[in-house]
């Protein structure tokens, strides 16, 4: 099961296609896109990103500018979107699974997503080794929790000319993986405009969007001279805006205003 942009994967149980079916206690932890009212919504005034790494393994500031700007520009939060850091010694190496993320983001977390009155907590894990299927560079795992995996995006590198560069990876596959904590491409929720690839569900048919569904199978060698997308294409920004103002239907809620 790969979600693919560079390689992206999302695990959510009962869904088929491109989603590997993964046990979810939904009721715990939810479903990417789960958490996507809270975001969008000023009735939560402040977001808080938590980012643990181990040691060698702490996102390049670029990234983080990048992630914020993007989700300032869809999340409703009055009091602003701020990050912790932690580095941490998750105790686990290699051919890491969802269970494990999901474990690790249990154990490490200060808080659960909702349990501070009047914040969004979302997690965002960077551990050593790889996922179970190495060519996957992020995962999106529950409502809240994300994990990417810094080994394989140095490996995905292209030897010539490094272009895409191993930052601009992780910033894309950054940005991707949060898309899916919004939902996008209907993952809770059916976009009014046919955008999303029937065969790579969850996924843009847009390669302009951070969304796309498979930038990778089409050759890493076509962005020597350009650059990976990195941003929500309009049709990505109008789910959300939809979602937002109640015009579209959004399933799967932890949260509702």
């Amino acid at each position: 099961m790969k979600i693919v942009f560079i390689s992206f994967v999302i695990l959510l149980s009962g869904m088929s296609g491109c989603f590997e079916d993964s046990v979810i206690t939904l009721e715990d932890r939810g479903r990417p896109g789960g958490l996507v009212v809270a975001c969008l919504s000023p009735s939560i005034p402040k977001m808080v990103l938590e980012i643990d790494y181990e040691e060698g393994y702490r996102p390049h500031q670029d990234s983080i500018d990048l992630l914020k700007t993007r989700l300032l520009q869809v999340c409703d939060k009055p009091e602003g979107i701020t990050f912790e850091f932690s580095q941490v010694d998750f105790g686990k190496s290699n051919s890491l699974t969802a269970d494990d993320i999901r474990e690790m983001g249990s154990a490490f977390r200060e808080h659960s997503p909702l349990a501070v009155e009047g914040e969004l907590r979302w997690h965002v894990l960077f551990p050593e080794g790889t996922y179970q299927d190495d060519s996957v560079l992020g995962v999106a795992v529950d409502a809240s929790t994300v994990a990417l995996f810094g080994d394989s995006i140095e490996e995905a590198e292209p030897p010539i000319f490094a272009r895409p560069s191993a930052d601009e990876i992780e910033k894309a596959v950054l940005v991707h993986e949060i898309g899916h904590l919004l939902g996008l491409v209907n993952l809770v929720y059916q976009s009014p405009v046919d955008h999303e690839d029937p065969e790579h569900p969850g996924h843009s048919n847009n390669e302009d969007s951070v969304m796309y569904w498979a930038v990778e199978t089409i050759g890493i060698a076509q962005f020597i001279s350009g650059t990976l997308p990195n941003e929500f294409d309009q049709d990505d920004l109008n789910d959300l805006a939809g979602i937002s103002d109640g015009t579209i239907e959004v399933k799967h809620q932890l949260y509702q205003t």
